[in-house]
């Protein structure tokens, strides 16, 4: 069910290069504004705290093309990955002629998972009964075939789901076939050669929603980010930008200064800038100095979601790879200190959706980003 999407777009056509993308973030600095959005929008509180709302927020991600892991998490032919994705486990793998390909992970015999985590493997093997199948889902072994004497093995192959590989991640959708219109704001994200240095897993006692909207804006740097981010960076100054479903949130670094008198055909923004590109439905790549991460916001029930972090070693100006010490300290300095209070405020924010307090939530003019998911996700679950 692989699929192949046109390359109708180039990444210049639909965001700011380099240059003008600087431009304005001085322009910004100098007038000590920031980007602002057309409306303002009140999200109720309760589609925080609703099952059935949850339910069909769940139900809009396994009909959407959505971010299943990077491409590099799938090297070789015979690798394969396998986790749980808007409530379903899923395995990707990719084949033996290289063709990436998803299935529900779940044996047709008894439905035990097949798979767990990751690795490499000319087959996969249920360890319930042994029932084997080959990579591209068809049922190759049964022990025992003699008690299943009119079993149909092309009905039993494993439940294959539509994938498609493009610009560096591998992208999942459960339900129906990918359009390739759908994607055809798809950017290239990651190089052929970028390498996976680390996979992990957190889990929060937090809405989705919540953690995701601590992604897409700046007005916070300064109060929860007094002594993280905000010594290296700006006061509510960023650069946002829609493009089909998604977005894009630029969040300058003071040190971008140095590009003040570089022509702007010449400037490179390599470790000047964070970018974070909202991935609707529900992923992000945050561009960071010396590594990228593809993020994953999984729902596990309305007050519980689990981050699927993905974290790629970035190339440096000079057109050479960091090295992965340099990609591993640039880690942990976003992920112990911003993050962790992002997640923290999150998880707070979300205890104290029930007392009542808040019958909805309030996105301003410097919550552009947050203000389009929201549009977005109504428009897709109203579809």
């Amino acid at each position: 069910m692989s699929a192949r999407i046109p390359q109708r777009h180039a990444k210049q056509d639909l965001l700011l290069d380099e240059g003008a993308l600087a431009e304005r973030i001085f322009q910004h600095i100098d007038a000590e504004t920031t980007d602002l959005g057309e409306s303002m929008w009140r999200e109720p509180v309760s589609h925080y705290l609703n099952h059935a709302r949850f339910e069909a927020e769940c139900a809009v991600i396994r009909r959407h093309p959505t971010p299943f892991c990077p491409s590099a998490a799938l090297p070789h032919q015979g690798s394969y990955l396998a986790r749980v994705a808007a409530g379903n486990p899923i395995v990707v793998s990719r084949d033996d002629v290289g063709t990436v390909r998803a299935f529900i992970n779940a044996c047709r015999h008894r439905g035990m998972q097949v798979a767990e985590g990751s690795g490499c493997a000319k087959a996969f093997s249920c360890p319930y009964h042994g029932w084997t199948y080959g990579l591209d889902g068809t049922l190759k072994g049964i022990p025992g075939q003699a008690g299943f004497p009119a079993l149909d093995r092309d009905q039993h192959r494993l439940v294959e789901i539509s994938a498609i590989e493009h610009g560096g991640i591998i992208y999942v959708q459960q339900e129906g076939e990918i359009d390739p219109s759908t994607l055809e704001y798809a950017l290239d994200y990651f190089s052929a050669d970028q390498p996976l240095f680390e996979q992990k897993v957190l889990t929060d006692s937090a809405n989705w929603k919540l953690l995701y909207e601590t992604l897409m804006e700046g007005y916070h740097i300064k109060s929860l980010h007094r002594e993280s981010f905000y010594p290296f960076g700006y006061d509510n100054l960023n650069v946002v930008e829609t493009f089909g479903p998604h977005s894009r949130v630029v969040y300058p670094f003071q040190r971008i200064e140095q590009m003040r008198d570089v022509p702007p055909n010449e400037r490179n923004l390599t470790g000047l800038v964070t970018s974070v590109y909202m991935l609707f439905p529900n992923a992000s790549i945050s561009v960071l100095s010396k590594h990228t991460n593809l993020v994953i916001l999984e729902p596990i029930s309305p007050s519980e979601s689990r981050w699927v972090i993905y974290s790629l070693i970035n190339t440096a100006p000079d057109g050479t790879l960091f090295s992965l010490e340099e990609a591993q300290r640039d880690a942990v300095f976003v992920n112990d200190s911003g993050q962790e209070e992002d997640r923290a405020a999150a998880a707070a924010i979300q205890q104290t959706l029930a007392s009542g307090a808040n019958s909805h939530f309030t996105f301003g003019h410097f919550e552009k980003a947050i203000v389009h998911f929201h549009e977005q996700l109504e428009r897709a679950l109203r579809s």
